[in-house]
Formats: structure tokens, sequence, C-alpha cells
């Protein structure tokens, strides 16, 4: 199944923000939850889940970005990534808000 370059830079944006608090808790050294430790993932496993997530982001938004031609502007891609960014950030905030997993 193929997917058009407006869904993937959509998921590009919310892996890409995923990424960002794993990074910080992996620099900060803080625990924080992944689906590959649990909740008590530690800075190491941040770093690396942090790290699949940008480079999972990264390899959509080229992807994404080789469907028009060079020199092109992103046009409703651009709107899609930042979508996918705002999606994911919202969610996590009403999940954290209502279901605290990584703060007490």
């Amino acid at each position: 199944m193929r997917f058009s370059p407006t869904a993937r830079a959509f998921v590009a944006g919310m892996l890409v923000a995923n990424s960002a608090p794993h990074l910080a808790t992996a620099v900060t050294g803080h625990r924080h939850l992944t689906p590959v430790a649990g909740k008590t993932s530690g800075p190491g496993v941040n770093l690396v889940w942090g790290l699949a997530n940008l480079a999972g982001g990264l390899a959509l938004v080229r992807s994404s970005a080789r469907a028009g031609k060079p020199g092109d502007a992103w046009d409703g891609r651009l709107v899609a990534f930042e979508g996918g960014c705002l999606v994911f950030a919202a969610w996590m905030a009403a999940s954290e808000r209502f279901f605290p997993m990584n703060h007490e």
C-alpha cells in the first residue's frame, strides 16, 4: 500500500514531534515511557528511541519531498507536516493531563 506524499508528511511530523521529548529526556538523564522498556526507560533507551523516531520522520520527509520537483515550494505537504506535529503535541498534552505517565 502506497501513501500519498501528504500522508507521509503528516506521519513525519508526528515522528519528529515524538523524538523531542525522548531526546530531551536522554540529555537530562531522566526516565520517560517508551514502548521498548516501558515506564522505567532510562536515558540510553530514550536516546535510541528518540533517534529512531527522528530518523524515521526525516526519511518520510525526504520521501514526501521527492514527490515534487527540485526547487518547488512545499505546498500542502508542509501544512501536513506541521499538522502532524500539532496533533501529536495536543495528544501528548491531553494524555499527560488526564492519564499522567511521565510525571507525578
